[in-house]
């Protein structure tokens, strides 16, 4: 398993050296200021899944430092290390872009409205989107140590990334800005590769994903 976890640290590292180049690429792909005719609209789904995406990767970040410091098993340390950096350094160009665009953080409208979702049952105990885990869950985990930590942790982030695919294709089929749109589908992608090695990982504890 060492290989697989050293391939999603390469990939990690990949993330961090292209943030600034993105970044670039979006101001070029808006041409950029508020107030030009180029930029996403406050309602738009560039700019909700921008918003959304971000609350979905914090949580990603969250889970990640907590079972972090609640195993001693390298290989689940550095997933999870792996995958606070991947995700903090993402949700840094998403709300980056929300300044560039000259558009808010928040929203009025509930979450995942810019997919049509906006009435969906949303909230519960925290959860606001799919695949989110609930304050309940985000309790129990800080709670578990070792292996139940570990397992629980990768169900959990199974969970969150089949969330975050479902968002990210949801950007990949309604967002207009190019760059935008490429870094969802990388990030459908990559996540579809770390769903696999999580369940790997599962299987060698005797576990599997919850659902």
């Amino acid at each position: 398993m060492r290989t697989h976890v050293g391939w999603i640290s390469g990939a990690a590292a990949a993330v961090l050296v292209a943030v600034g180049a993105v970044t670039y690429a979006v101001a070029e792909d808006t041409r950029s200021t508020p107030h030009t005719p180029h930029a996403p609209t406050a309602g738009s789904a560039d700019a909700g899944f921008a918003r959304d995406m971000a609350v979905h990767h914090q949580q990603a970040v969250e889970m990640s430092y907590i079972v972090r410091d609640r195993t001693r098993n390298e290989e689940v340390r550095r997933l999870a290390y792996d995958i606070a950096q991947t995700q903090a350094n993402q949700r840094g160009m998403l709300l980056g872009w929300l300044d560039l665009w000259g558009l808010p953080k928040v929203s009025p409208d509930p979450p995942m409205t810019w997919m049509g979702m906006g009435g969906m049952a949303s909230g519960k105990d925290g959860a606001l989107m799919p695949g989110m885990a609930t304050d309940a869950e985000m309790t129990k985990l800080n709670t578990l140590g070792g292996r139940q930590a570990e397992i629980f942790y990768l169900q959990l982030m199974t969970d969150h990334h089949k969330g975050g695919i479902h968002m990210a294709e949801g950007c990949a089929d309604l967002c207009t800005v190019g760059v935008e749109k490429r870094l969802a589908r990388g990030m459908a992608d990559a996540q579809r590769s770390e769903i696999e090695l999580m369940t790997s990982m599962l299987a060698e504890r005797g576990a599997k994903p919850r659902g």
